[in-house]
């Protein structure tokens, strides 16, 4: 991209995307003020994304994914108060998360994922109460989901899957009543899955495998009849699998594969739609049900009667 793009001081709609572009992104961009639409995604683009962006305040879309972009991202992303959509995803983007996203407060979408972002979420993404999908999965981030996530009640999509995210899920996510995507699969997440997660009814897809909870599946997770997709696998999950499992009608998916589960599976799993789950693993006694006896796997039965 050519630094004499820097002289096209009118433009409002730059579209780049989608080509082979090389190199790195001049900073003379930063002089095109009255864009108000920036899409260089799907490129080979290179180099570091300069502080000049944070001049572009009239922007309200900025792509940027799907290159080969390095360095962080720069605290004067700030800057773009009237943003409505940052994707940043699929880069080789490093350091922390700036506090200054949560000043971002038009951001309805914000797609961070597949970079090696470390650090911990900051706080300030609490600020983001239009955000209505916010993806940070397949990075580096550590410490606890911050609490101020449950001030943004606008979510559908909550994907923080693949970092080394630790604690418990913080009570205030129940509160997120337009979740339809919840997946935390693949941290290093903590406790118990609390009755409150019967509060999300919308959603259709919760992912908490890979994770380190314990105690019981809660009945509550039976009430959320609108799930396709139920991911509990590799946790220390105890107790029986309930016979309100045949409540979920909708289920596509229903993996529940290295846990500690016992008992003997309820005849009801055969209302759902998953024909084929994923229960090995666990310590499941017979007789198995006849619609799912081909899919039990390996199961530690010397507890079993």
């Amino acid at each position: 991209i050519s630094s004499e793009i820097g002289n096209l001081t009118n433009l409002t709609n730059l579209y780049l995307n989608n080509n082979e572009l090389t190199g790195s992104i001049p900073p003379e961009i930063g002089s095109l003020t009255g864009l108000n639409d920036l899409r260089l995604s799907n490129n080979q683009l290179t180099g570091s994304i300069s502080p000049e962006i944070g001049n572009l305040t009239n922007l309200s879309t900025l792509f940027l994914f799907s290159n080969q972009l390095t360095g962080s991202i720069p605290p004067e992303i700030g800057s773009l108060t009237g943003l409505n959509d940052l994707r940043l995803s699929n880069n080789q983007l490093t350091g922390s998360i700036p506090p200054e996203i949560g000043n971002l407060t038009s951001l309805s979408t914000l797609y961070l994922y597949s970079n090696q972002l470390t650090g911990e979420i900051p706080s300030e993404i609490g600020n983001l109460t239009n955000l209505t999908v916010l993806s940070s999965s397949s990075n580096e981030l550590t410490g606890e989901i911050p609490s101020e996530i449950g001030n943004l009640t606008n979510l559908t999509v909550l994907s923080s899957s693949s970092n080394e995210l630790t604690g418990e899920i913080p009570p205030e996510i129940w509160t997120l009543t337009n979740l339809i995507f919840l997946k935390l699969q693949n941290n290093q997440l903590t406790g118990e899955i609390p009755p409150e997660i019967g509060n999300l009814t919308n959603l259709t897809n919760l992912s908490l495998g890979g994770n380190l909870f314990t105690g019981s599946i809660p009945l509550e997770i039976f009430n959320l009849t609108n799930l396709e997709r139920l991911y509990l696998w590799s946790n220390q999950l105890s107790g029986e699998i309930p016979s309100e499992i045949g409540n979920l009608t909708n289920l596509e998916r229903l993996y529940l594969y290295t846990n500690q589960l016992t008992g003997e599976i309820p005849v009801e799993i055969c209302n759902q739609g998953d024909s084929s789950p994923d229960l090995n693993n666990n310590q499941l006694c017979p007789p198995y049900p006849s619609c799912i006896e081909y899919y039990v796997g390996e199961q530690d039965t010397s507890e079993c009667d």
